[in-house]
């Protein structure tokens, strides 16, 4: 999974962006509210851990912007111990919950899986289930009716963003971003390529008919499977 951390405070991100990883998630940060919110906008992350107070645009203008938009990814706000005005208004904005600073890293975490359940990104026991599919984040295994699939890293990533986001279309350049970061090297078509090699695992295991083209715009992963 993902994760975008915004926060001004070059030290606290670094804290924060460290809690996720050695919770697997992969993490991009940002110090500026433009920057942050650019980064919003790719809608390519799980879970937002947004500082409210943020040169340039402020948290809670990030929040209504995203959800103007209409993107549901869910939002934590960090906020000073006696700031109630601005929690409120930042959920008000569309937030999903706030911490207020300092905090304990379980409580992070604790808020962290509650969104996440509560969006329905994950089940109760932190795992992603869709149909026969079974994925665990926290040990990057995927299964099929039980069955792991031996993925690789960069398959099991696709998967997880399928997941994470059924129902909806990715388009190759979102899924190309999440995977492959936006400052790699290699071309979109690797997309192609490697949805190719999961679609190939997947259907050895009865579950390709999940995963479906969307001509000319990229993939979708859809709830109930596919029938030709």
């Amino acid at each position: 999974m993902r994760v975008l951390v915004v926060e001004d405070d070059t030290s606290l991100l670094k804290v924060i962006c460290d809690i996720f990883e050695g919770e697997a998630f992969l993490t991009d940060a940002a110090e500026t509210g433009d920057d942050g919110y650019y980064l919003a906008q790719q809608a390519i992350h799980d879970l937002i851990i947004l500082d409210i107070m943020l040169p340039g645009m402020n948290g809670i203008e990030i929040v209504a912007k995203l959800r103007s938009q209409a993107m549901l990814v869910p939002i934590i706000l960090l906020t000073a111990k006696d700031a109630v005005e601005d929690r409120v208004a930042g959920l008000d904005a569309g937030a999903d919950d706030y911490l207020t600073k300092p905090f304990a890293v379980s409580e992070l975490l604790a808020r962290s899986r509650a969104v996440l359940r509560r969006r329905g990104t994950i089940g109760q026991e932190g795992e992603l289930i869709c149909g026969p599919l079974r994925l665990a984040p926290a040990t990057r295994e995927a299964f099929s009716r039980e069955a792991p699939l031996h993925l690789t890293a960069t398959e099991y990533q696709l998967l997880e963003f399928f997941l994470c986001n059924k129902d909806q279309i990715l388009t190759r350049d979102q899924i190309f971003d999440r995977i492959w970061g936006f400052d790699s090297g290699s071309a979109t078509t690797a997309v192609d390529v490697y949805v190719h090699h999961l679609r190939k695992k997947l259907t050895a295991n009865d579950a390709g008919s999940y995963l479906q083209t969307v001509r000319g715009i990229g993939y979708i992963f859809k709830g109930e499977p596919h029938v030709q």
